[in-house]
Parts: structure tokens; sequence; C-alpha cells
């Protein structure tokens, strides 16, 4: 389960930012692609961030779809799954969207 590395790296980013306030609430964006469950970064965060500045904070988890840009066709295509392939049948894509993990902000008191 890499899921509680990543929540313990964000509640560790979150804590050092936060200085000697409370960490209140954390934001952040997870792309479709990244392979995390945002389901087990939910369950993850509450271990994670006990006994720390974000103790009893709240995790809001944003999604994003991935989409793929074909080299072929030029068509922008959000993808409904894993397969990195063009409606066209092409497979050279870019992943243009659904790669991000990001803290997008965080409510400290």
């Amino acid at each position: 389960m890499h899921e509680l590395s990543i929540t313990q790296s964000i509640v560790d980013v979150c804590c050092e930012r936060a200085g000697d306030r409370r960490v209140l609430s954390v934001r952040v964006l997870i792309g479709a692609l990244t392979a995390v469950l945002p389901d087990a970064m939910l369950f993850c965060f509450d271990v994670a961030a006990e006994g720390t500045a974000a103790e009893g904070a709240r995790l809001d988890i944003e999604h994003r779809a991935g989409a793929v840009h074909c080299r072929d066709c030029g068509a922008d295509t959000e993808l409904a799954d894993y397969l990195l392939l063009c409606p066209c049948g092409s497979a050279d894509v870019r992943v243009v969207a659904g790669n991000e993990l990001t803290i997008v902000s965080m409510e400290v008191g």
C-alpha cells in the first residue's frame, strides 16, 4: 500500500509549512493515472496525521481524469480507463492530464 507513504509525505510537508499552527484541512489533486486510490489515502490520512499538527484535519481530494493528445490524428481525448489509446486506434499519444498528485491548498488555524 504505497498510499500510506504518499500520505505520510503530504502530512510531513503540510506540518512543516504550518509551523506552530494547526492544520485544519488539506486539499490534494489526484490524477486518474497515478495509481493512487483516493479511498486508501483517506483511510491512511488519520493514521499519518496522528500526533502531528495535522491530527484531526480534514483531507479533501479532487479527482482529475486522464487525458491524452494523439500525435497521429491530433485529437484530445479523455480516458475512461488506464488504456492509453486514442479512439482512432493509435497508441502514439502524449498524456496531458491525469498524472498529477499535488497539494493544492491547506487551511491552518
